[in-house]
């Protein structure tokens, strides 16, 4: 059976998390006294993932030194040097390709994402797509939109009407985007095409038009971007009690 594998995005700034961020990268942010880093990597863990691939920019050497400090959790985590610069979401995919197993779907997980995804599951779900994407209808001001088989179809700003992909969809399905998203070896010789820095959004907005991009709808996301100094009390919250319920229960969708 081939590994699962992942990808971790921890290569940012992290600039609204200052002045923590000032002498530790984002991913080391500690949340019910733990880093982000490794909440995200003990949930793959735990979901059978086998292999991980970590971004590095901002304070990479702490990164790396906290993955080797912890003998890689016991898994195979590789680490994708992006020091000379960052290279966004696409960028960052693709800069890692040789790093992954050209037969195995990559599950793509922010590490400021907390959520009760069932993340194992939507990985088994992603075979037949080229890509599948995570998405809820949490009000937002950005929707991506899908067609009646909930493939996607395009991008839209309700606020200033901007739109961006195919739109070819009468009645399209609006839903929020998680920044969790399950993407397959298949499109990487789409991205030659591309620069060295690019985002993945604008990349499946293109794909999509020729490419199964689909969507992944889970109503009952509980989902928490930990991007803010304000962010963190209510994370801990977050891992007390949603957390908390989604391991107990053991209905995970």
């Amino acid at each position: 059976m081939p590994m699962k594998q992942a990808m971790i995005f921890a290569a940012g700034l992290g600039t609204r998390l200052k002045p923590l961020t000032d002498t530790m990268p984002k991913a080391l942010v500690k949340v019910g006294g733990e880093p982000l880093l490794w909440h995200v990597v003990m949930k793959l863990k735990a979901a059978g993932f086998g292999r991980i691939v970590v971004n590095v920019h901002h304070f990479a050497d702490q990164i790396e030194e906290y993955i080797k400090a912890n003998n890689g959790f016991g898994l195979d985590i590789r680490i994708s040097d992006e020091r000379k610069q960052l290279l966004e979401t696409g960028g960052g995919i693709k800069a890692a390709r040789a790093l992954f197993d050209a037969e195995s779907p990559i599950l793509i997980h922010n590490v400021d994402i907390l959520s009760n995804v069932d993340v194992s599951r939507l990985y088994d779900s992603a075979s037949e797509a080229d890509a599948t994407l995570l998405v809820s209808p949490r009000v937002t001001k950005r929707y991506l939109l899908f067609d009646e088989s909930m493939r996607l179809n395009g991008w839209k700003n309700i606020e200033t009407g901007e739109q961006k992909g195919p739109c070819t969809a009468v009645n399209p399905q609006m839903y929020a985007f998680s920044g969790i998203h399950v993407f397959s070896p298949r499109l990487f010789p789409l991205m030659d095409e591309w620069p060295e820095r690019f985002g993945i959004i604008d990349f499946y907005l293109k794909a999509c038009a020729d490419r199964p991009i689909s969507g992944y709808l889970k109503e009952d996301l509980h989902l928490l971007d930990v991007g803010k100094l304000d962010s963190l009390h209510e994370a801990e919250r977050f891992l007390n009690t949603v957390m908390s319920e989604h391991r107990n229960s053991g209905i995970t969708e």
